[in-house]
């Protein structure tokens, strides 16, 4: 099947490797905010009803995947009206936009929709809890996308890294060459997730969507496999880069904190995405090990 795919949020990280992705029979149109800004509900239209055009004249099956976001978790706190707008005003009026136009919509969401309380891999119908402004804009943006009636999928992930933008690996790989030693909090728990492997996963799910064998269950977590502590995650990347793990030292949240409170465990269980009969996500050792093999 010939897919013509809208990526929102086409300048980030995800929506980078989306359009990486690109194939003979998928083509991924991705705008950046300044092209296609989710707030301004004319260029939301304009942008979809141009998504349906132009799959109906290529013979392609149009999807849209939402990866556009506001992801400033510390900045949200004082900033929570612009991250409304982006993560639950803008899902509002795509999802509305979709609907009318019979396009299937893929939303991209976040482990902060949950409280991090747990001691067991949250599952997709676990209560949510934000703890934050972030997790909180998130966490209305999917009601506002399942309510909206359109064709449409919550894909919650996590603990993302890419070659492109801010994010924790280039982080730390900055500041192995610049410091002798750092403290990293070792009392929070995740699963790292490289986007190229979220992009992969949400393009085969974009498939079945627009083919109309979407899964029944609307909310699905996908994240590379396993967890880990921020401190175990920097001592890997210092591992691949060659570098002694044991510069890595550990601290609390507490001995560190941050506007935003952070959730002390946000693993997700990768239950939702195998039952949907999707291919699993590997191991976040080896996504990590590939990224860097990537070069």
């Amino acid at each position: 099947m010939r897919l013509t795919v809208l990526v929102p949020g086409g300048s980030g990280q995800l929506g980078r490797d989306l359009a990486a992705l690109a194939s003979p029979s998928v083509e991924v149109v991705a705008p950046g905010s300044a092209e296609l800004d989710v707030t301004q509900t004319g260029q939301v239209l304009a942008a979809v009803g141009a998504l349906a055009e132009r799959a109906r004249e290529s013979g392609s099956a149009p999807v849209v995947v939402n990866a556009a976001a506001y992801t400033a978790v510390d900045a949200a706190e004082t900033d929570e009206e612009r991250a409304f707008a982006v993560n639950a005003d803008g899902p509002r009026v795509l999802a509305a936009a979709c609907a009318s136009r019979r396009v299937p919509l893929i939303h991209v969401s976040t482990d902060y929709v949950f409280p991090g309380d747990a001691s067991a891999p949250y599952e997709p119908a676990d209560e949510l809890g934000p703890r934050s402004a972030y997790g909180r804009t998130k966490a209305a943006g999917e009601d506002a996308v399942l309510g909206s009636g359109a064709s449409s999928w919550v894909v919650r992930t996590g603990w993302l890294y890419g070659k492109t933008g801010t994010n924790f690996v280039k982080t730390m790989v900055s500041l192995e060459s610049s410091r002798p030693d750092l403290s990293v909090v070792d009392d929070q728990i995740g699963g790292p997730t490289w986007t190229a492997d979220l992009a992969a996963g949400l393009l085969e799910l974009a498939t079945r969507a627009a083919a109309g064998d979407g899964p029944e269950r609307r909310i699905l977590h996908c994240t590379n496999a396993g967890e880990v502590t921020w401190c175990g995650f920097a001592r890997a990347i210092f591992e691949h880069l060659g570098a002694n793990p044991d510069r890595v030292k550990p601290c609390t949240t507490a001995e560190f904190p941050r506007p935003a409170a952070r959730p002390a465990y946000s693993v997700l269980s990768p239950a939702s995405w195998r039952e949907a009969w999707l291919t699993p996500m590997r191991p976040w050792d080896e996504a990590l090990a590939a990224y860097f093999a990537a070069g």
